[in-house]
């Protein structure tokens, strides 16, 4: 499975087990998995440790905290593959990612304690590519969670999971940025998402990203690469979606997205210049879904012209606002939706209509059952 991409870069899901996206596959076979699992075993014979406890550091306990509520999944049905995932309570629930066990109802979960348990499916979200699994047990040890708002770039992260099947590994690195979007097919787009220079690779879909305290800031999804492999820039679904949609999953087994039923583009200067608006801000509205939230409320492009050497419509209503919050592009009105907003609420959208601006009103949807493709923002 691919993300879309429009910087011609390969945004990979990251999980073991089928050719990701259809072209590009792990570059490990098991032949060279054993070689390496060799050597490491060799090298680990031959070296000799003196007093060992004094070189404990504060991410050898953090890790030691949280390394038995650290899973990695196996799912046999649909895309057979690996990944990893975490313990969210003490009574059996555990979080990975939508895309480690799409189409399979059970999957195995296996502990660092070298146990294996088959857990069922409980709640999936493809919007936010996450999944909730359920063991059958009360004892085990949740990882705490932190929170988004102290989440800063530059801060440490600290990724744990099973990259190529290697079980309880651990990378580190910085936050790189915040808030970005991830695509999802469908058209779709997770807001709010961490990037890292965390070492993420094929086995850690679905593994926490934590801070220096232990606490998850977020859920390991996706790297951007032209090799396969780690190049630098990995995703992770952030903390705040966590805490949103996983009590719905737990509870409902889905969770409803609110969805306004409009597709378009940000307002850049050639667009402002075209339709005489005095700033290249807020959200061109180009399609408007038909039997959509939006439908008869927003006006849609119908004036075609030539912009950068391909045809464009324009002449719709802009966005630039959602009740009071001021919305400058997509990214605004993803937020805006996904932490403000649920299905069958009333928002108040100011657009710019015929250089004026107005209020209208409009009754969010629930988002389209998801197919994988088809579906408008």
């Amino acid at each position: 499975m691919k993300f879309k991409n429009d910087i011609s870069m390969a945004m990979l899901l990251v999980f073991v087990g089928a050719v990701i996206g259809g072209s590009v596959a792990v570059g490990y076979n098991n032949h060279q998995l054993d070689e390496i699992r060799d050597n490491l075993d060799t090298e680990e014979s031959n070296t000799v440790y003196i007093n060992n406890t004094s070189q404990q550091t504060p991410l050898t306990h953090l890790f030691e905290q949280v390394e038995e509520s650290v899973v990695a999944v196996n799912s046999f049905e649909g895309e057979q593959g690996q990944g990893s995932g975490f313990v969210y309570s003490e009574d059996g629930y555990i979080v990975t990612n939508y895309h480690v066990i799409e189409g399979s109802e059970e999957v195995d979960v296996t502990f660092t304690e070298g146990f294996t348990e088959s857990a069922e499916v409980k709640g999936e979200d493809p919007y936010t590519d996450l999944a909730v699994l359920k063991v059958d047990s009360n004892d085990l040890e949740p990882v705490e969670l932190g929170d988004l708002e102290g989440v800063n770039v530059g801060q440490e992260a600290i990724a744990i999971g099973n990259p190529f099947g290697f079980e309880s590994s651990m990378t580190t690195g910085i936050i790189s940025q915040r808030d970005r979007l991830l695509p999802v097919p469908g058209g779709f787009s997770i807001p709010n998402v961490l990037q890292t220079d965390a070492a993420i690779n094929p086995g850690n879909s679905g593994g926490p990203l934590m801070n220096a305290e232990g606490e998850v800031i977020g859920v390991n999804t996706a790297i951007e690469t032209q090799t396969g492999t780690f190049s630098g820039v990995g995703f992770a679904i952030s903390v705040e979606s966590v805490e949103r949609v996983v009590p719905e999953l737990i509870e409902e087994g889905s969770y409803q997205h609110s969805w306004l039923g409009v597709s378009g583009v940000d307002v850049n200067p050639e667009i402002a210049d075209e339709m005489g608006l005095e700033e290249n801000v807020g959200f061109l509205v180009v399609d408007v879904v038909e039997e959509g939230p939006a439908e008869g409320a927003i006006q849609e492009s119908e004036e075609i012209v030539e912009m950068r050497g391909q045809e464009m419509a324009i002449g719709g209503d802009i966005i630039i606002g959602i009740d009071d919050q001021e919305i400058r592009g997509i990214d605004d009105i993803l937020v805006y939706l996904a932490r403000h907003t649920e299905a069958g609420d009333e928002i108040e959208v100011t657009v710019i209509r015929d250089g004026e601006e107005q209020t209208v009103e409009v009754t969010l949807d629930p988002r389209p059952e998801f197919t994988g493709q088809g579906n408008e923002e």
